[in-house]
């Protein structure tokens, strides 16, 4: 069986789950934006995998550890397998701005190791998030870029700079629905 090369990736926090500026520290904290889990198994069903590139900052600032990092990704895990959607991957960067690494978005190391793990080609997997730096690190490396609406996202519409070619949804729902009457195979 040749494994299917088609994937998505997506920003986690303002994309999937609900954002804080406090940030989302605890399972309790994590929850799922209308329609978005229900978007993952339409993009599931339709063939894609689904890969998670996000910053997760809030483990360098010590104020989460990998125990609530993995408990929250469970959480997610089992909240999208409940309405028949599955996450292959959730890549994540644990650092803060300051550590100056290669794996935080906008820089694009952390989206490498996904085209290195799942053998893509970046010109066929499109990038959704909320925030100008999702958009950044996906177009460093020529992934089409997509905004959605929710979390950080009509902020970074106002605040323009976008990558040339962005297309911009109202939320996850609205970019699995065009994403797929576009790509239907």
């Amino acid at each position: 069986m040749v494994m299917s090369k088609k994937l998505v990736i997506l920003d986690r926090d303002g994309v999937i789950n609900v954002d804080s500026d406090a940030f989302i520290k605890s399972p309790d904290e994590w929850v799922a934006i209308p329609g978005s889990l229900e978007a993952i198994a339409r993009l599931n069903q339709a063939g894609y995998r689904v890969a998670i590139a996000s910053n997760q900052s809030g483990i360098g600032r010590g104020l989460f550890d990998m125990a609530a990092l993995n408990a929250m990704h469970q959480k997610m895990n089992r909240a999208a397998a409940a309405v028949g959607g599955r996450i292959d991957a959730v890549f994540f960067c644990p650092h803060t701005a300051e550590d100056q690494c290669e794996c935080r978005k906008p820089k694009a190391g952390m989206l490498q190791q996904i085209i290195d793990r799942f053998e893509i080609d970046p010109e066929d997997t499109p990038v959704v998030g909320d925030s100008l730096r999702d958009l950044q690190a996906g177009a460093l490396l020529g992934f089409p870029t997509h905004l959605v609406l929710t979390g950080k996202g009509e902020k970074t519409l106002k605040e323009g700079n976008m990558p040339e070619g962005t297309l911009v949804h109202k939320d996850l729902r609205a970019f699995a629905l065009d994403f797929l009457a576009r790509h239907h195979d």
